[in-house]
């Protein structure tokens, strides 16, 4: 299959299965594969614990290693590679900031955001698996990170609201949310190949498109 897209952006809340997806797709076809180095950060275990007090520098070590990385791995061109997929992309920050801050912190973090966000590319399509906070309760637990435990169903669904507020702002990309409340493509290969072929064998317009599995 000949893939349209040069960069791919595989995004979803937390435990909704973006970087297996991200990463199966890279496997099939041969595609630069980039992951987000979340578990480096130091703040992470510290701000689940006491999302008050580490919450503004939590948000700010993202930021940055969030841009070095995109700017390292984007920019030079991988002759060997038919695209580029990745499990998160930058517009991330934002939404998780404006989940965990409030007031000045965040309309600091706001401007600082977008003077480095317009010059990083954007994807040819941003892929959000959408689920249930019931069902990504589930997943998180099953993955069992010991600082994810404190993470609530409230706390989910603060983020999946600030990814639609982000898409409705944002108008100028091309948004494809896919329902995957009804299937498991990571132990069902079916189920992955659906959510695959609705990627990439159909067309959809710059904007909001949405797509429900079964």
């Amino acid at each position: 299959m000949k893939v349209k897209y040069n960069y791919v952006v595989i995004e979803g809340n937390i435990g909704a299965g973006k970087t297996t997806l991200a990463t199966r797709i890279a496997e099939q076809f041969n595609a630069r594969l980039i992951l987000e180095h979340f578990a480096d950060n130091p703040f992470l275990p510290k701000f689940y614990d006491d999302p008050e007090k580490y919450s503004f520098p939590l948000e700010l070590s993202f930021l940055a290693s969030r841009y070095r990385q995109l700017r390292e791995e984007l920019v030079p061109q991988d002759l060997f590679s038919s695209f580029t997929v990745a499990d998160y992309y930058f517009m991330k920050s934002l939404v998780f900031a404006s989940s965990t801050l409030n007031g000045d912190e965040f309309n600091l973090y706001r401007q600082i955001f977008y003077i480095i966000y317009g010059s990083l590319p954007k994807p040819d399509i941003f892929v959000y698996l959408h689920l249930s906070p019931d069902r990504l309760i589930e997943n998180i637990a099953k993955r069992g990170r010991d600082y994810e435990h404190s993470i609530t169903k409230d706390y989910l669904t603060r983020i999946q609201e600030s990814y639609f507020s982000f898409f409705r702002q944002n108008p100028g990309t091309r948004y494809l949310v896919i329902d995957i409340n009804e299937i498991d493509f990571v132990s069902d290969n079916s189920h992955y190949t659906k959510v695959v072929d609705a990627i990439f064998n159909e067309d959809y317009i710059v904007g909001f498109n949405t797509r429900t599995m079964r």
